[in-house]
């Protein structure tokens, strides 16, 4: 087994691509909405999130709305949001629309937040 100091095991690996995971989500939980007062996090938009040992994350997200205004923009503006996590060496966001977003994707917090519970 080899125990050198320097190289991180599975266990200290994992842990770090997690716990960095964690602060990209508090991230993401900073980026809202710009049609409904909700984060994107809480809203249901984030599909998939992946971040792996060299800080790259990667993330699946969706709109509410093909016609979304910023639909453009906002991409972007989350990659930048990711970007500046202190880890993260590179971010990319894919945005996708299969499965549609709906309301039932929503967080209890952001269904009492915006009176729909």
């Amino acid at each position: 087994m080899d125990l050198d100091p320097k190289k991180p095991t599975t266990d200290q690996t994992q842990d770090k691509s997690h716990g960095l995971e964690d602060q990209v989500i508090d991230a993401l939980k900073t980026v809202y909405d710009p049609e409904i007062p909700v984060n994107i996090y809480e809203l249901g938009l984030i599909y998939k999130l992946d971040v792996d040992e060299q800080g790259v994350v990667n993330i699946e997200m969706t709109l509410t709305s093909p016609g979304c205004p910023v639909a453009q923009t906002f991409p972007g503006t989350v990659e930048g949001v990711v970007k500046g996590v202190p880890g993260v060496s590179d971010a990319h966001v894919e945005v996708v629309w299969d499965p549609p977003w709906t309301p039932e994707k929503m967080s209890e917090a952001a269904k009492l937040q915006t009176g729909m519970l």
